[in-house]
């Protein structure tokens, strides 16, 4: 058997526009040539969020770019996909969603062991412009400090 090739596609913009409370795995629905396009590496999820509607949780945002040797059943790049959660867990997104400045965003495109399309979306807080800086700040001073401490083992 051949390896199969890991896709892991992330929204790197989320994790610095947003702090993230909780995560959670979810099923997503995919018709015609889009997982041979994920499976390709031929997606994007910059500035994707999600919504309610209907009692069902959809997806915004997410750019599966068209599949090369798709003739005319060729899917819609950018069309709003719904996904597959639990109840339980559906219930507790909309009800943490309905409050005041948190939102639902999507993290990660990735295949399952079973080659499965799913995506990591987080319950998130929007971050000042001011709270940005903070972070940046962290995120420097830790790679410093791990930096240190790898010519320091040597």
């Amino acid at each position: 058997m051949s390896e199969q090739k890991k896709i892991n596609i992330r929204n790197k913009r989320a994790t610095f526009d947003y702090e993230i409370l909780e995560e959670f795995v979810a099923g997503i629905v995919l018709v015609g040539t889009e997982i041979k396009s994920i499976r390709a590496g031929k997606a994007s999820m910059v500035d994707s969020f999600c919504y309610f509607d209907k009692g069902e949780l959809w997806i915004r945002g997410i750019n599966i770019a068209e599949y090369a040797w798709g003739t005319c059943n060729n899917h819609v790049p950018r069309r709003d996909r719904k996904l597959l959660l639990t109840a339980r867990e559906l219930d507790k997104l909309r009800r943490a969603s309905q409050d005041r400045g948190l939102t639902i965003v999507g993290l990660r495109l990735f295949l399952n062991d079973r080659g499965l399309a799913k995506v990591v979306v987080g319950l998130a807080r929007g971050r000042k412009s001011y709270d940005k800086r903070e972070y940046l700040k962290e995120n420097d001073a830790r790679r410093e400090m791990d930096q240190a401490m790898k010519n320091f083992r040597r």
